[in-house]
């Protein structure tokens, strides 16, 4: 907790507009590298609004994050499990970007909480924040069942909420579809993939079980 902590002192009390111009250039440079690197269709992306959101997408890989990241013009802060957080060689970069650690409440009720509490300041400020409702990567392609996470942040912070669904990353090198993700070597080059966008739903019309049909639908279509 302490380390999860200190991250969270460190990144409120950076100058403002010190944060914000750090956030941005990375974001550039995120968004040239997914262009450069796929060939990505972005479908009714116009449908999320201009103001606060929460974007809810299906896991499929360990890029999914960069590639939202990447199709949109402004950052989108990302909820993460905190145990890939810590790892040390990407550390800097999460800490960069805002990227807000979450645990589950018998691994660690704490940091579970200070997540929502971040998620909420985020969605005050204005911003775009995503989460993988399906709490981890894909193992065979197939959607997991939806936790109940979002519920509870559009209890507390009512916004639209975009599911989006991400196309195309199964069987990349970031997918679990030849075993280990990331284990051999690339075997795709510019790959088109495709991120899809729903209706912005209201707070009233948001459950976990229809944004699970929707996100299914859109992978479906």
């Amino acid at each position: 907790m302490a380390v999860a902590s200190s991250t969270y002192l460190t990144h409120q009390f950076l100058p403002a507009t010190w944060r914000r111009v750090r956030e941005q250039a990375l974001h550039t440079a995120i968004r040239g590298l997914v262009h450069a690197t796929y060939r990505l269709r972005k479908t009714n992306l116009r449908s999320v609004p201009d103001g606060p959101a929460v974007l809810v997408c299906n896991h499929v890989s360990f890029a999914d994050a960069l590639i939202i990241g990447g199709a949109f013009r402004r950052p989108v802060r990302f909820v993460m499990d905190h145990r890939i957080h810590r790892q040390p060689a990407l550390r800097w970069f999460f800490d960069a970007v805002g990227v807000i650690p979450i645990a589950r409440a018998k691994d660690d009720p704490e940091l579970l909480e200070q997540a929502y509490d971040r998620v909420a300041a985020a969605l005050r400020r204005g911003e775009l924040v995503c989460i993988f409702p399906e709490g981890m990567i894909t193992h065979d392609g197939a959607l997991n069942a939806f936790r109940d996470g979002i519920v509870r942040i559009i209890e507390r912070t009512p916004v639209p909420v975009v599911p989006l669904a991400l196309r195309g990353m199964w069987g990349s090198f970031f997918s679990r579809r030849n075993g280990k993700a990331m284990s051999g070597m690339p075997r795709r080059f510019w790959s088109k993939i495709e991120l899809v966008a729903g209706r912005a739903l209201e707070p009233s019309e948001v459950s976990t079980p229809d944004l699970q049909r929707r996100v299914q639908a859109m992978l479906d279509a």
